[in-house]
């Protein structure tokens, strides 16, 4: 897969603890690369137990150059994967600062260690398409419009962008032995194991298997929902690309469902309910509630185009998906990561997805 370029490569994932970041760990290590982790320690591991014996771990605040620094310097990493963050845009609102600090400067300094370590060959920096800058208007975003960001995370991101492209073109394009460096954005991910405080799947299980009900809100609110096997296939190829060509992948690039299958939050709420069946929720209306975008919708023309990226499984698939995951964790305390990664890759392979060669 992805003409075997991660075999035997160093690999360092930021954010490995984390939801994508530790599916892209493990995902790293099948493909035969050796993986360095940085992270903080996550709060809920059960379930990760035995990918944590699969590579080593650092635990690292990505705000502390100097010692993310010495990461890199112990590693000498060749492909770097940033996906570190605070990524929750409620949280945002209470905690500012270190939304900024973790999202802008944790960014900049994992930059400034892979410029100053001559072993980085390509990295690739995991956003959102929460930086588009939303009038909310159902267009679907192309890397090339405005970036912005209403609350303080989507900002935070958004500022994160404008500091890779900066850099790209301080010091990565044109140099002869810098690396390629490109940004990821996508839009909201579900599958197994992500334990956050107010979103949607994990409130929704939470709930379910404590036979509580779940409250839910902006249930007309349309997002671009994928399984988080999407988006980390793109990742993996952008990485791959950009060692084939740093001039011409290097730069930003959107991996989102066709834009036909957005749902709402209320679609995907009944559709959990239907796989899970025990499942309840309600709909509850906050006063003073924070401002969340209602519509966003992502154009990947140009990763279908480019990369020759797609998605493999539509929204239904992927909610199947994840409900069959957290029954499995929650009932026999069992995780099925492994079996979904197989599926999703028998899939990919028999629809002829190009990374699967």
């Amino acid at each position: 897969m992805f003409g075997g370029v991660y075999n035997k490569r160093r690999c360092l994932v930021t954010g490995n603890t984390g939801f994508k970041g530790s599916w892209l760990g493990f995902w790293l290590t099948r493909l035969g690369a050796q993986v360095c982790g940085v992270s903080l320690p996550a709060e809920k591991l059960s379930h990760w137990a035995l990918l944590e014996k699969e590579y080593e771990t650092v635990f690292c605040d990505i705000r502390d150059l100097e010692a993310l620094h010495k990461v890199f310097v112990s590693f000498k990493p060749e492909t770097v994967f940033h996906l570190a963050a605070q990524p929750l845009v409620r949280l945002s609102y209470r905690e500012p600062v270190e939304t900024f600090s973790t999202n802008v400067m944790g960014t900049v300094n994992c930059l400034e260690c892979c410029r100053l370590t001559e072993s980085v060959e390509n990295i690739v920096v995991v956003t959102t398409d929460k930086c588009y800058e939303n009038p909310e208007n159902g267009v679907p975003f192309k890397e090339s419009d405005p970036l912005g960001g209403f609350d303080p995370y989507s900002g935070s991101k958004g500022a994160a962008e404008i500091a890779v492209a900066s850099f790209n073109r301080s010091f990565f394009r044109g140099a002869e032995y810098a690396p390629g460096c490109a940004t990821a954005r996508a839009g909201n991910v579900i599958g197994g194991g992500d334990w956050a405080a107010d979103r949607l799947i994990p409130d929704l299980v939470r709930g379910a298997a404590a036979g509580q009900k779940a409250r839910l809100r902006n249930p007309d609110s349309v997002r671009p929902w994928q399984h988080l096997l999407e988006p980390l296939s793109g990742y993996l190829q952008l990485g791959a690309q950009l060692l084939a060509d740093k001039e011409k992948f290097s730069g930003s690039w959107n991996f989102g469902p066709a834009v036909s299958d957005t749902l709402t939050v209320g679609e995907v709420a009944e559709k959990m309910h239907k796989g899970w069946g025990n499942m309840q929720f309600e709909y509850e209306k906050e006063k003073n509630a924070p401002h969340e975008a209602s519509l966003l919708r992502l154009d990947c023309s140009k990763a279908a185009r480019e990369l020759q990226w797609q998605g493999v499984w539509n929204a239904g698939t992927a909610i199947e998906y994840t409900v069959n995951w957290y029954r499995e964790f929650y009932e026999n305390n069992c995780v099925k990561t492994a079996e979904n990664l197989e599926c999703y890759c028998r899939e990919a392979e028999k629809r002829g997805m190009v990374w699967t060669k």
